[in-house]
């Protein structure tokens, strides 16, 4: 039976694919594609920790890896060993991280975080970019069916994380701004942006197959300043530009983000559901 709570979207089967939002997200994030995903597989979208909806974050460390460490926590309570890992921003640079852990048959990043130089301000400009929209969130919640009821207030709304925001329904997009002001660990986050600790690495140690997918209209994230240390470093990866979309690309283009998406994992499916191997992958 599907489960779908404020916590957890699981139903399908096949494939077992894991969908992580990004940061102060929701798995809501993923309703454009589900449909069409749980035809074809096992659909498991949890809300992470710490955000509205999710289990809570009680480790005193905020960082990468303890997020990681919860996120495999709670895998393993619904009985995930290993699954293909798609994850969009903060919930692909999870992707990664459990990859290097070998929890991953197969992962599709979409614009994943922590991909900056380690030491490079953009980890401070990120900082600052989430603390003006939580606080213009903040502002706008009260009127919000009011204000996202035409698409042109949605469109400029929705602007940085978007290319469409027009086309998102007035209820999903009322919806993403509160539910996003809900997320416990925002200004814990933040203070690790403003740090400059929330960085990947190690990602030598990924032996999983890679697909890094890129919106080109990437206002949070841009392709040029986050995307070349992740290509360089991680083994065997693929990469490729999503035309036309922005940072949360499902809104955008969600028939684009399903066939990205069931293309990688179809490729890298195993009839004995092991993770998959770089050399298993290019045999």
């Amino acid at each position: 039976m599907p489960e779908i709570t404020p916590a957890l979207y699981r139903a399908g089967h096949g494939e077992p694919v894991v969908l992580l939002h990004g940061f102060t997200g929701t798995w809501h994030h993923w309703r454009p594609v589900l449909a069409d995903l749980v035809g074809r597989y096992e659909v498991i979208a949890p809300t992470l920790a710490g955000h509205a909806g999710g289990p809570l974050f009680e480790a005193d460390d905020l960082s990468l890896e303890a997020a990681a460490d919860h996120l495999a926590g709670h895998l393993d309570d619904l009985g995930v060993q290993s699954a293909h890992l798609v994850g969009n921003s903060m919930g692909g640079a999870l992707a990664i991280e459990l990859a290097k852990r070998g929890r991953a048959r197969s992962v599709v990043a979409l614009a994943p975080g922590g991909g900056w130089e380690p030491g490079h301000a953009e980890s401070q400009r990120l900082a600052r970019f989430f603390t003006r929209t939580i606080k213009l969130s903040r502002a706008a919640a009260p009127r919000a069916p009011k204000l996202l009821a035409r698409p042109g207030a949605r469109k400029l709304a929705f602007r940085d994380i978007m290319r469409h925001g027009e086309l998102v329904q007035p209820a999903d997009a009322v919806d993403l701004v509160r539910e996003s002001l809900q997320c416990a660990v925002s200004e814990r986050v933040i203070s690790a942006l403003e740090a400059g600790t929330p960085v990947l690495s190690g990602l030598d140690a990924v032996r999983a197959p890679v697909l890094l997918a890129w919106p080109q209209y990437d206002r949070i994230l841009p392709m040029p300043l986050h995307s070349p240390r992740l290509r360089r470093e991680i083994p065997g990866n693929e990469f490729r530009v999503l035309p036309g979309c922005g940072h949360v690309p499902m809104w955008d283009d969600p028939r684009l983000i399903v066939r990205t998406i069931s293309e990688w994992v179809d490729r890298h499916a195993t009839a004995e559901g092991q993770p998959t191997t770089l050399a298993a992958s290019t045999a």
